[in-house]
């Protein structure tokens, strides 16, 4: 049975990989007005179709729970799903070489598992663990891989050529991905994604409604967001370089443009 639940995942990945790989063909079409979107065109007309979706669909479930359901179960719900993403975070974290921070990971999962059962208390946060959330797309940053273009993903939503490539890893390492029988998965991963909808509601209704550009919002606070994480709050590379400028340096009339500061909105997927 085990096997053939693998196999049933292997036609999300092959259309996934189509889908990347026409992303690629379509940017020497795109016209983009940002360097780091070459797929502009592309990612607007797939940014449409998920607000379409959303709109229709994963807005109104995301209401009605947020409504109906009592606060401290949709709290169990979220601590039970992120007790579970403990578990990839913590192996992402050895991987990065933080390994003080890859065995509070581990602990979180140890405690959270047993004595808050099965995660639905986050027992460890009390105790003073704090929460990492790290993914093989970050793991990949660390090592060096170059983000790629961004990239917006059917039903998934911001990613980039990067993350994109890691989210096989992400989704396989899932303790949920494995989760039999099928049916129970299923709702598992409906319930999940309400839920994280219903954590973004009230932000995503306070942009909707504001005279913005709401694609390049959601874009430019998912890169920034991105590079934040992957650098643990750092500016990225350039944290290694001096501080002070030498004094004839200095002087000069070289006019310095500060990065702009991080969005904390992403429209999930993680």
């Amino acid at each position: 049975m085990k096997s053939k639940n693998k196999d049933n995942t292997l036609p999300r990945w092959r259309g996934l990989a189509l889908a990347a790989a026409s992303c690629v063909v379509l940017a020497g079409c795109a016209a983009p007005s940002n360097p780091q979107d070459p797929l502009e065109k592309f990612n607007r007309a797939t940014f449409a179709f998920n607000d379409a979706v959303d709109r229709v669909a994963l807005k109104p479930a995301a209401t009605a729970y947020k409504n109906v359901l009592p606060g401290f179960v949709q709290t169990g719900v979220s601590n039970f799903f992120g007790n579970l993403s403990d578990v990839w975070s913590s192996a992402n974290n050895l991987m990065q070489g933080k390994g003080q921070e890859g065995m509070s990971d581990f602990m979180r999962v140890a405690i959270n598992s047993t004595f808050g059962i099965a995660g639905v208390l986050d027992i460890a946060s009390e105790a003073g663990l704090q929460k990492h959330n790290e993914d093989f797309g970050q793991t990949l940053g660390v090592w060096g891989v170059p983000s790629g273009p961004y990239l917006m993903l059917p039903l998934l939503g911001p990613s980039t050529i990067r993350d994109t490539a890691a989210l096989p890893a992400d989704i396989w390492a899932d303790p949920w991905s494995n989760k039999n029988p099928e049916h129970v998965r299923n709702i598992g991963v409906a319930v999940r994604a309400v839920d994280q909808r219903a954590s973004v509601l009230e932000a995503s209704n306070l942009f909707e409604e504001a005279a913005l550009d709401r694609y390049e919002f959601i874009r430019d606070g998912y890169l920034q967001r991105r590079q934040s994480r992957i650098y643990d709050g750092e500016s990225g590379p350039e944290k290694d370089a001096p501080k002070e400028k030498p004094k004839d340096e200095a002087q000069s009339n070289t006019q310095v443009v500060p990065e702009p500061a991080s969005s904390a909105t992403e429209t999930q997927r993680k």
